[in-house]
């Protein structure tokens, strides 16, 4: 089936191509087609949801959804999935996966300059499904999409990724946006504050607005407020370095989870060495431009184990969640592998000064 989608894709191009037996288009769509490996080289820097389908599960387990950006052949980045459930003693176990992926169609008439909208076979497994680029402005990479569930005022749930598009020579701040992870609506966002990486949205709206982290200088955390979610033309900066480990940069791991005691914000400082860290920080409730409280020592370091791989000496996130009392953070080791951390959600509190 796959190759003769891919002769019927070149056909426009092959002489008297009516006269062609069925093996001939076989053999014409082995000729342009290929094989490649998204995760060959590394597969890393995860985020994590709760999966939309919660149904048939035993008491007090979860479903849900990790992203994770795959790097193959080339140094060429993009998004894949994996599901898992966790139960009521917090034990993870991740669903099996096949060798293989599938590709999306594109919606026709969707495709602009560097939007588009994404279809998936719905019999399809979601880690079987891959983001790979399509769009000019993504040709050398879909990074490190932070996904976040986001509730609007009406209590509809939209699944949207913050990701950075990269061509080789410029980055680009994305959104990605879906209901069922079976279709995607990709837009590029625009303003003037629509710059760097490491855009990590709110899960909903403050005071009617739309809010959003960011690290326009490299170094610096800010935080954005917006009518809209493509426009982003304002910032404000809330935090800059002040410990060791983190002399060199600041930015955020992920959207900010909602707690009772203030959206608690998972961060990465690079350090010495060029160490990457994973910490935390707390905003106030109503008015997140507020810092009220952060960690002085991280969460997590690379040990022994960690600091050697395809980026050596880091640790970095692009989102977790929480589970009854328990911060579920899964984390990048050196860029070459993944792996998940349970930290208690009061030693984290109260660890905050």
């Amino acid at each position: 089936v796959h190759l003769l989608k891919r002769f019927q894709e070149i056909s426009d191009i092959v002489e008297e191509k009516q006269r062609l037996s069925d093996d001939a288009k076989l053999l014409l769509g082995a000729y342009f087609s290929c094989e490649y490996s998204l995760e060959s080289a590394a597969l890393f820097n995860p985020s994590i949801v709760w999966h939309p389908d919660q149904s048939g599960l035993p008491e007090g387990s979860r479903r849900f959804i990790m992203s994770l950006r795959a790097t193959g052949e080339g140094h060429i980045s993009s998004l894949v999935f994996r599901t898992g459930t966790i139960d009521s003693n917090y034990k993870i176990s991740m669903d099996e996966i096949t060798r293989f992926v599938t590709a999306p169609e594109i919606v026709p008439g969707s495709m602009t300059k560097s939007d588009y909208q994404i279809q998936f076979s719905e019999n399809s497994k979601i880690s079987e499904r891959a983001i790979f680029p399509m769009a000019p402005d993504e040709s050398n990479g879909i990074e490190d999409a932070r996904l976040v569930e986001f509730t609007d005022e009406y209590g509809g749930r939209t699944y949207c990724a913050t990701y950075t598009a990269y061509d080789g020579k410029t980055i680009r701040p994305k959104l990605a946006e879906t209901t069922d992870f079976s279709t995607f609506k990709i837009r590029t966002l625009h303003g003037s504050e629509v710059k760097n990486k490491g855009f990590a949205l709110f899960p909903r709206t403050i005071g009617g607005q739309y809010a959003m982290l960011s690290r326009q200088d490299g170094e610096n955390n800010y935080i954005m407020f917006s009518d809209r979610l493509d426009t982003w033309n304002s910032k404000q900066m809330i935090m800059e370095p002040k410990f060791p480990w983190e002399f060199v940069q600041l930015g955020n791991c992920g959207s900010p989870l909602e707690t009772d005691r203030g959206w608690l914000v998972l961060s990465h400082g690079v350090g010495p060495m060029r160490r990457y860290c994973i910490s935390a920080f707390l905003l106030d409730l109503k008015n997140p431009t507020k810092v009220i409280g952060r960690l002085k020592e991280p969460l997590i370091c690379p040990n022994e184990d960690e600091r050697e791989g395809y980026v050596p000496n880091v640790v970095y996130s692009c989102g977790g969640m929480i589970h009854n009392q328990k911060l579920i953070l899964p984390y990048a080791m050196s860029d070459y592998a993944s792996s998940v951390a349970l930290v208690d959600l009061n030693d984290i509190m109260n660890e905050m000064v």
